[in-house]
């Protein structure tokens, strides 16, 4: 589990493509909030949500494994009930990094990935930590 400042800027820093899974079309979710920040931080953002053809001007999947690229991030905006098929699919499509968003907690799930060799962020925001560290 990455906690410390430097660990996440690494993260950060060696992540190109993030897999947002959960990514609202709506620009008052927090999840649509935060993907965009990303696109404009750089970020390749892959919106994964199977009730959406397009957001963010990028092709919206209905899950990670119909994704045709690599993905370095699984960023989570579901439930932590949710959370073990995300990690399943995450294992399965070759994903670095997991990482669970603000009130995502899910330990058993969060475990799963680190046994699989992922890295694993829980209970933290991407655009927080991106503009306290990266910004």
């Amino acid at each position: 589990m990455i906690e410390d400042n430097d660990g996440l800027r690494r993260l950060l820093q060696e992540t190109k493509t993030i897999a947002v899974v959960g990514l609202s079309p709506k620009p008052d979710r927090p999840s649509h909030e935060v993907a965009a920040y990303l696109q404009r931080a750089g970020y390749r953002i892959v919106p994964v949500n199977p009730a959406c053809e397009e957001v963010l001007g990028e092709r919206c999947y209905p899950s990670l494994r119909e994704i045709p690229v690599p993905i370095d991030l699984v960023d989570v905006f579901r439930r932590p009930e949710d959370v073990m098929s995300v990690v399943e699919d995450a294992i399965a499509v070759g994903a670095r990094a997991l990482w669970l968003q603000l009130g995502v907690i899910a330990p058993q799930a969060a475990a799963r990935a680190e046994d699989a060799g992922l890295k694993v962020v829980m209970d933290r925001c991407t655009k927080i930590d991106h503009r306290a560290l990266l910004g």
